[in-house]
């Protein structure tokens, strides 16, 4: 993650030079390769899980960091936003084995501490997203190109790290055969829904998912048309939000799941998320936005740990990697859907004559989702719980 922290923010910068400079083209190709990546990632994370419940964990992640280290360097030296948009869809395929890296942290995990063990998982994105674009913002004035060639040996060193030390943690007795009618999204979803109950948490996952995606891609435009933050005050609040993102799941995680429980954690983080993301749509101050938006993140990564171990419960070792690749699924379809009405709602309240004045109805909206998710967990969780299934353990 921290290969793509550098990456990400410098590639705008390098779509718009191969676009010829000018931003119009830019918005357009980046728009193209964004949603390309996405794509990919929908599409290939069930079929990249259902190959690690074949064939184990390990071969498919040293794949993935090989693969990216090759495609990050390729990026590098890329000729043309065509040949850029084939190496974004080879990087979305590859991208699409983090779920295999959830399944992995399933199969090492006892019932107690797979939400833990989540939650270190989200720290390292949100650590990587904090100090990466600090150092590709370094890189990238010296040249746009250098970034990439950074990720690209930072991928190369997690698979040489992973070929020397990583065990492999799904044993041969407890994998399943592939079947290709299930490695793929809408099959991988009907190959879950005989675990009835987690269908409703996954939805629930999935909605919330698309409202968050949508408030990422519009940040820095909303906080602009807001607040009148600048760049360098957007890029600050960012970095705010990753290292708030990074101490909740790897400190408060561990310390508020074993009091209180996954469910009360979810449903209580949730809440929190929705309520402060109301008071948010409300306010027209960017100094009271600050404390406002460092509690939605408190409260939204508090959920987000235990609500994937809730959903990871009933399914059995052989299967996590399917489950995971359709987590990966739905998520890629949110980076798709969210950003793209953010981007319509942000455009119409933006205009001259909006048909909501409202400039925080995304955020009102994502707020009522919120606290329906919460409402939703609170009902179902229990169910998924306490449903029968072999569970990994370390």
């Amino acid at each position: 993650m921290l290969g793509v922290g550098i990456a990400w923010p410098i590639l705008p910068k390098l779509v718009q030079e191969l676009s010829g400079g000018t931003i119009s083209e830019a918005a357009y190709s980046y728009a193209l390769i964004t949603v390309s990546f996405a794509l990919a990632q929908f599409i290939f994370a069930p079929l990249m899980g259902a190959i690690s419940d074949r064939h184990g964990r390990r071969p498919i992640m040293l794949l993935a960091a090989l693969g990216l280290s090759v495609d990050h360097l390729l990026v590098a030296v890329a000729p043309s936003i065509a040949f850029l948009v084939l190496l974004r869809v080879i990087g979305g395929i590859f991208g699409a084995t983090i779920a295999t890296a959830n399944a992995y942290v399933t199969d090492i995990s006892t019932p107690e501490t797979r939400a833990r063990n989540f939650g270190l998982i989200g720290a390292a994105f949100g650590v990587g997203f904090v100090a990466g674009p600090l150092l590709g913002g370094v890189l990238g004035a010296m040249d746009v190109r250098y970034p990439f060639f950074a990720a690209s040996v930072l991928a190369f060193g997690q698979f040489v790290y992973g070929y020397f030390f990583l065990p492999e943690s799904l044993p041969e007795e407890k994998r399943t055969p592939l079947k290709l009618t299930s490695a793929n999204p809408l099959g991988g979803l009907l190959q879950l829904r005989r675990f009835s109950v987690i269908i409703p948490l996954l939805l629930a996952f999935f909605i919330s998912a698309i409202f968050q995606r949508g408030l990422e891609a519009s940040w820095v435009l909303y906080t602009d048309f807001r607040y009148g933050w600048d760049i360098r005050a957007a890029s600050w609040s960012l970095a705010y939000v990753g290292l708030t993102s990074a101490i909740t799941q790897a400190v408060l995680v561990r310390a508020v799941v074993p009091r209180l429980g996954e469910t009360r954690t979810v449903v209580c983080g949730l809440a929190l998320a929705g309520v402060t993301g109301l008071f948010f749509s409300f306010t027209g101050s960017g100094l009271a936005a600050i404390p406002l938006i460092g509690l939605y993140v408190i409260g939204y990564d508090l959920a987000g740990p235990p609500l994937r171990s809730i959903i990871s419960a009933p399914v059995p070792p052989g299967e996590q990697g399917l489950l995971q690749g359709v987590m990966g699924s739905l998520n890629g379809l949110a980076v798709i859907i969210g950003p793209f009405f953010a981007s319509l709602v942000l455009a119409d309240i933006a205009g001259p004559a909006p048909f909501l004045p409202l400039p925080g109805i995304w955020f009102l909206a994502g707020a009522i989702v919120l606290m329906s998710c919460s409402v939703t967990v609170a009902l179902l969780a229990r169910r998924a719980v306490g449903a029968p299934a072999a569970h990994g353990g370390a």
